[in-house]
């Protein structure tokens, strides 16, 4: 199959490059791909030369097998090396983001050579640095463009002017990490090289701070079971097929809960204001949990949980749910003394002290709980946004309502 010129000028009366753009932003990999299929080539490729980088290897792992490769077939070669290289790399990982890299000149090209080849670059692409490799493509030095433009003479050589060994990412590195490595430099642009040093890629700053922007956002949707995938514009079958099977995992795991409080259903015949204190125990477990959670994602998220520090994640998170559930133990404790003396209940005191202990033990298994689910999640190989509340909520309710039926049964 030829090459097809990847300008689509000839189809620009029929099609708005930059509306249709605009609207496959908010489209899933699979949406977009739906919307490409009665595009010509050269659309899709424009399209995919467009897109996030991450984004675009997304979109080419949806295709079937034999668009895939007409796709790949009619992109330039430049294009098609560049995707082929992305693809070996993993998700959230700089690799997965690179562009090809463009202005590479060896250390002796002249100023006045460069600035030639840069008019006829600069028309196809935008060029911030310009970058100097030596014979076996290591990169050696970086060039800004105010260092041409300030030097009088035009045949000064680039490595007369260049900035020797730049900072550069690793493909394999993480974007969390590499947000952190780039948090004090601010550039445009950053280069990519391998092992060898070799040059491979480059990747923008904005576009490296959207795809992390996104990571984020989309982890409070994971957590409820919201896929990655879905947007504003999902058709409403897809995204029941994306929601409804962790309902169902939550509707068993409630199943769980249910059946502690089965277990004392004569406890609370017998004394029927616990009931009136389950939701509460519940709800404070519960936020107690949600906050270890929280700490606990965003760490793994930003790279902050370093191997090792496990331990005193939990710890911290064991101590802060024994101090708040004693602090808020002490309120719920003198709730309860009150509204059982207004019952006329003889055992309003021990029923104050039950949830006193009660509050203060269900904090602290909901603080570790919180900690610990999304590591053991992560160890086991699945996704610790995606589950981890689900898991959550049932050891938070099974502990709270187990806890203050039991001594409840037991004091009483």
């Amino acid at each position: 199959m030829e090459k097809q010129d990847t300008d689509p000028s000839n189809e620009s009366s029929s099609l708005d490059m930059s509306d249709f753009l605009a609207t496959l932003t908010s489209k899933s990999p699979d949406e977009v791909v739906i919307s490409l299929q009665d595009k010509s080539q050269a659309i899709v490729i424009r399209v995919l030369e467009s897109l996030n980088p991450a984004v675009a290897q997304d979109v080419l792992a949806k295709f079937p097998e034999d668009s895939l490769k007409a796709i790949m077939d009619a992109a330039a070669d430049e294009l098609r090396i560049q995707w082929e290289r992305n693809g070996r790399f993993g998700e959230n990982t700089v690799g997965r983001m690179m562009e090809p890299p463009r202005a590479v000149y060896s250390p002796d090209t002249t100023i006045e050579k460069a600035t030639e080849d840069l008019r006829l670059l600069s028309k196809h692409a935008f060029i911030t640095y310009l970058w100097v490799i030596d014979s076996e493509y290591r990169l050696t030095g970086v060039v800004v463009m105010r260092e041409m433009l300030l030097t009088e003479d035009k045949t000064t050589r680039l490595d007369e002017i260049m900035i020797k060994n730049p900072f550069h990412l690793d493909p394999e590195m993480t974007l969390s990490s590499a947000m952190r490595e780039t948090a004090i430099r601010h550039f445009p642009v950053y280069p990519v090289c391998d092992g060898m040093g070799k040059l491979i890629g480059l990747v923008r700053g904005q576009l490296l701070f959207e795809a992390q922007a996104f990571e984020l956002s989309a982890q409070p949707g994971s957590m409820v079971g919201v896929e990655r995938e879905e947007r504003l514009g999902t058709p409403w079958l897809r995204s029941l097929k994306f929601r409804h099977p962790w309902l169902q995992v939550n509707l068993l795991t409630a199943f769980v809960a249910a059946a502690v409080v089965g277990v004392f259903a004569d406890t609370l015949e017998r004394i029927v204001l616990l009931a009136v204190f389950l939701p509460v125990l519940a709800g404070q477990s519960g936020n107690t949990g949600c906050q270890a959670l929280a700490v606990a994602l965003r760490g793994m998220t930003l790279g902050e949980l370093k191997s090792g520090k496990e331990k005193i994640l939990i710890m911290k998170e064991g101590l802060l749910g024994v101090c708040n559930g004693a602090l808020v133990g002490i309120t719920a404790g003198l709730g309860m003394l009150v509204y059982a003396s207004m019952q006329g209940n003889a055992s309003a005191v021990a029923l104050a002290f039950i949830v006193f202990v009660a509050m203060t033990a269900s904090c602290l298994i909901s603080g570790i709980a919180g900690a610990v689910i999304p590591l053991v999640l992560k160890r086991l190989g699945a996704d610790p946004a995606t589950a981890s509340s689900i898991f959550l909520t049932t050891a938070t309710d099974v502990a709270s309502m187990g806890i203050f039926l039991g001594l409840a049964t037991l004091m009483l």
